[in-house]
């Protein structure tokens, strides 16, 4: 993947108070290469169109911070927006001193200038700052851009592959793969569950010893599953890794029932859950969606997400439990209990994974899906996940909701979302509402 790349542009005349423009323009390069490494900053404000230019030449971003470090007529931001089509982030500072004598540097009124042609000329919402450099909700606004800026770009190197067909009566997870490139970037790539599990069929059990192994370290209680489904899970971790790995894939979607228990005779949630502890999101029930929502979670925080539908509200506590049959990754078990070993609560087959997940702060529920139009729309509340055993046979989590879990869960069954959401153990709200709207998505916050 080419590295990420950002490119702060400070444009401004020279006809205002250089000496404060200049303390501002000290201050920001600070605090953006404290964010991050992927940075570059002029050698001097850019307070003239031919300093602009001989700037630009020399750059390739995937995101403009552009800051009116003075005013700056339009023809500033017009150049920058002939020039490049990535994100741009509108920083105005605040104004240095309030005295009743001369205005250092007019900041905001800059800000509107770029704007109005920022809006003329692009659709996507603009993404906006306001605030001095020595500001808490100024960092922390501008580095949610950053990741969400990040994510956008891994998005257009994402191979995302759809392991077989959704169930009768589960199309609201099925993506096609041109549109899948359209409004992500990504490339789908498709698959029937046979060739996988043709694949898995034709190993020995001799090939298959490492990732039983690793399975076995990562998982409580393994072993007390019946040898032959044992193996074949082992089979079919190593057709689904191999695969995975060969074809470059950072989240997977598959198809479970009824094929892996009638076809195969193990079911594949455990796979999925050894893919999500390896950082692979992989969604059971050929949720493709399900799976680049988790992708989005995992990029911004760095651990594996949880996936799961939301089985019971309880209004007095004010939470929602997210389960699912046993695919969350080993790492999101509560100790010291552990990634439990289990067979599925339906078929009575294993293995799968038994655990409730471990506590986390703050926690971020999100979903991708689409409106009764077809049009994409995401699905974003925030909570907490507490310290709570496993509430049915499978995996689950139990989130307390920021606003009334009552009114999240009637409100967005009324809107018709999709019973799959991911819960993102991390609080990337800001990130997920910044990426969603450079994506075009609709943002539906609860």
């Amino acid at each position: 993947m080419q590295k990420f790349n950002i490119a702060y542009v400070p444009i401004g005349v020279p006809t205002f108070h250089l000496e404060s423009a200049q303390k501002e323009f000290d201050k920001s390069v600070k605090l953006l290469t404290s964010l991050t490494e992927c940075v570059g900053v002029p050698d001097e404000m850019l307070l003239s169109i031919d300093k602009l230019n001989a700037f630009l030449d020399g750059i390739n971003p995937d995101l403009i911070v552009l800051q009116n470090v003075t005013f700056a007529n339009s023809a500033y931001t017009a150049e920058v927006l002939r020039r490049f089509d990535c994100p741009i982030l509108l920083w105005t500072l605040r104004e240095p001193v309030i005295d009743g004598g001369r205005l250092r540097l007019n900041s905001l009124t800059g800000a509107y200038s770029a704007a109005n042609t920022i809006k003329q000329l692009r659709d996507e919402p603009l993404q906006y700052v306001y605030g001095s450099p020595e500001e808490e909700s100024v960092k922390a606004q501008i580095n949610a851009v950053i990741k969400a800026a990040k994510v956008k770009k891994e998005l257009r190197n994402l191979n995302i592959v759809s392991v077989g067909h959704t169930p009768e009566g589960f199309g609201f997870g099925r993506a096609l793969d041109n549109e899948m490139l359209k409004a992500f970037g990504a490339k789908l790539i498709s698959i029937e569950a046979r060739e996988l599990i043709d694949t898995a069929k034709a190993y020995s059990d001799e090939e298959v010893e490492n990732y039983l192994a690793d399975a076995q370290n990562r998982t409580v209680g393994l072993e007390c599953t019946p040898e032959k489904n044992r193996k074949d899970f082992a089979r079919i971790y190593k057709a689904y890794a191999e695969f995975v790995r060969n074809n470059n894939i950072g989240a997977l979607s598959s198809r479970c029932w009824p094929d892996f228990f009638t076809s195969f005779g193990t079911p594949v949630c455990a796979v999925l859950a050894m893919l999500n502890d390896l950082g692979v999101a992989a969604a059971c029930e050929a949720d493709t969606y399900g799976a680049m929502s988790m992708y989005i979670g995992m990029r911004l925080t760095g651990q594996p997400a949880f996936f799961g539908d939301p089985v019971s509200l309880d209004e007095k506590e004010n939470t929602i439990t997210f389960w699912h049959c046993g695919t969350a990754a080993c790492s999101l078990a509560r100790e010291p209990e552990g990634a439990q070993i289990g067979v599925h609560c339906n078929r009575k087959i294993g293995p799968t994974l038994e655990f409730g997940c471990k506590p986390c702060e703050r926690v971020t529920v999100f979903r991708i899906g689409k409106n009764e139009k077809g049009n994409f729309r995401a699905f974003i509340c925030s909570g907490e996940a507490l310290p709570k055993p496993k509430q049915f046979n499978g995996t689950s989590v139990v989130v307390k909701t920021d606003s009334c879990a009552e009114n999240i869960v009637k409100s967005s069954v009324k809107a018709g979302f999709e019973p799959h959401f991911a819960v993102v153990y991390g609080d990337v709200k800001a990130e997920i509402s910044a990426l969603c709207e450079m994506l075009g998505i609709e943002i539906c916050e609860y």
